[in-house]
């Protein structure tokens, strides 16, 4: 039914004549006001899409590249793997720097770099890594739990879906996507509240491939480091 047909039946000639016209406007006005709340916006499709792409799959694999950058400041890019499995279960081994590796089990996230030879460990509830939330992309994922303030622009290949984050408590402050036609997400802006910019290109993205839970156990390596979140405060 369309609104014309809803306003009509809100406004019969047939009416009961002790019905004032004034009530009468009111009612047609809240049917018109629920129809228009129902249709769902381009931006709404676009959520749907996503949700409908991720919420089906149980393991992710795709190959990013990274950029970071604070206060207008970039460091170099780096690049490699990243692997999700559901329930916050997270990848991401480094080719470009050689050696690093972040790992999230669903509890713990651990942060390794070979140069160092040192592990960074932290609570995944406490960590304020930014590359953390990325595990949104499986699971129960329910954008509009998670953001707000949905915009949509035209994008190169897709379009451009930005939010803000409902919860101040999380380390970003908004994130930007580039969504293709299919519902994959191509690229991903996360603005911190410290005002830096991480920025995702993914590519070769694969749904469902054969992942153990062994991929998501990290062994310390001999003789490494360990620095955990306590240790980290008191050096910062």
């Amino acid at each position: 039914m369309v609104v014309g047909e809803a306003f009509a039946l809100a406004t019969n000639a047939n009416r009961p004549v002790n019905v004032s016209d004034d009530v009468l406007r009111v009612v047609a006005v809240a049917v018109v006001c629920a129809f228009v709340l129902r249709a769902d916006t381009p931006a709404d499709e676009l959520i749907k899409k996503i949700q409908d792409r991720y919420n089906g799959a149980r393991t992710l694999s795709l190959n990013f590249v990274e950029d970071y950058s604070i206060l207008g400041h970039p460091r170099p890019e780096e690049s490699g793997k990243l692997t999700l499995r559901k329930q916050g279960k997270m990848r991401w081994d480094y080719t470009h720097p050689a050696g690093k590796l972040f790992i999230s089990d669903g509890k713990t996230v651990f942060l390794y770099t070979a140069r160092d030879n040192r592990v960074e460990k932290v609570p995944l509830k406490n960590t304020e890594d930014m590359r953390a939330p990325l595990a949104f992309l499986l699971g129960r994922l329910d954008m509009k739990k998670e953001f707000r303030d949905f915009e949509l622009r035209p994008g190169p290949g897709g379009s451009w879906l930005k939010a803000m984050a409902k919860n101040e408590r999380v380390p970003y402050q908004s994130v930007e996507m580039l969504v293709a036609p299919d519902g994959s997400v191509r690229q991903l802006k996360v603005v911190g509240r410290d005002q830096s910019l991480l920025s995702f290109s993914f590519s070769d993205e694969k749904l469902n491939p054969p992942v153990s839970d062994e991929a998501f156990r990290f062994k310390i390596p001999p003789g490494a480091e360990v620095v955990d979140s306590a240790d980290l405060a008191q050096e910062r």
